[in-house]
């Protein structure tokens, strides 16, 4: 599975990478913003995304908001330290499909892949 992995804080993308259960057969990459997320989506390399939000360049519900204008066929979770309940809904309405909360622990992850069908 290609995954991607984006995050402005490059600590953050290495504890999201260090979350990803064994059993999750992965290519993954890394990208800093959305612009980033986008170009690796057009070259065919996102099937599994996760996603902060506050991001520069591109934010991660502009992101989320480009992935929908194109109707992408990738597993988006958000991963984001902004846990107010308007900015975990407007996630979702742009096409997250499951939301976590920073800090990543492996155990959310691992649900949240549950939740999306992904293990």
């Amino acid at each position: 599975m290609k995954v991607l992995i984006a995050d402005d804080s490059s600590m953050s993308r290495k504890l999201v990478l260090r979350s990803l259960p064994e059993s999750l057969a992965a290519d993954v990459a890394q990208a800093s913003n959305g612009v980033e997320v986008m170009a690796a989506y057009h070259a065919g390399q996102v099937e599994l995304l996760f996603l902060d939000l506050t991001m520069p360049v591109m934010d991660g519900f502009q992101t989320l908001a480009a992935l929908k204008h194109e109707d992408a066929n990738v597993v988006t979770v958000v991963i984001s330290a902004d846990i107010q309940p308007r900015a975990r809904q407007r996630a979702l309405e742009l096409g997250a499909a499951a939301f976590v909360a920073k800090p990543v622990t492996a155990q959310a992850v691992f649900e949240a892949l549950h939740l999306t069908g992904v293990l």
